[in-house]
């Protein structure tokens, strides 16, 4: 019993591992200039945007406008809001019915009848403003 274990912890080696190192210097406006590439590339590391460069090899460059996250963000938002109203008001409903008279229930309820109209035309609006944005603003196959 004088076998030893192989032990198999740790990270499988590499195939082809890459241990040739170069270095690069840059004076202020290229480094500002190599950043700034960089960025838009938007790359995981400096060194695979170096090395993908240096060899030609493309790389697209993938710009995120922060207006559009946060426009669908606050949609999102507002969506939730519109929900919880839509499962409010049948409640809503019940329980001016069974507290109110039917006169003073009736009235309540046509001024409750003129808030949802107003929130389908808002409803309305909101879906034409977003169709309006995806046209504009869509990023499909360029």
């Amino acid at each position: 019993m004088t076998e030893k274990k192989l032990s198999k912890a740790g990270r499988n080696p590499k195939t082809d591992p890459a241990v040739f190192r170069y270095t690069v210097r840059f004076n202020a406006e290229e480094h500002n200039r190599f950043l700034s590439l960089y960025e838009q590339a938007g790359v995981y590391a400096k060194s695979v945007f170096i090395k993908a460069h240096f060899f030609g090899q493309e790389f697209r460059v993938l710009k995120t406008d922060k207006t559009l996250i946060d426009y669908y963000t606050k949609l999102s938002a507002f969506h939730a809001q519109f929900r919880a109203i839509g499962n409010n008001y049948n409640q809503t409903v019940k329980e001016l019915k069974s507290h109110f008279s039917e006169k003073k229930a009736m009235a309540l309820l046509y001024k409750l009848e003129k808030q949802t109209v107003e929130l389908v035309e808002l409803s309305r609006q909101i879906i034409q403003l977003t169709h309006d944005f995806e046209e504009r603003w869509s990023q499909k196959s360029v």
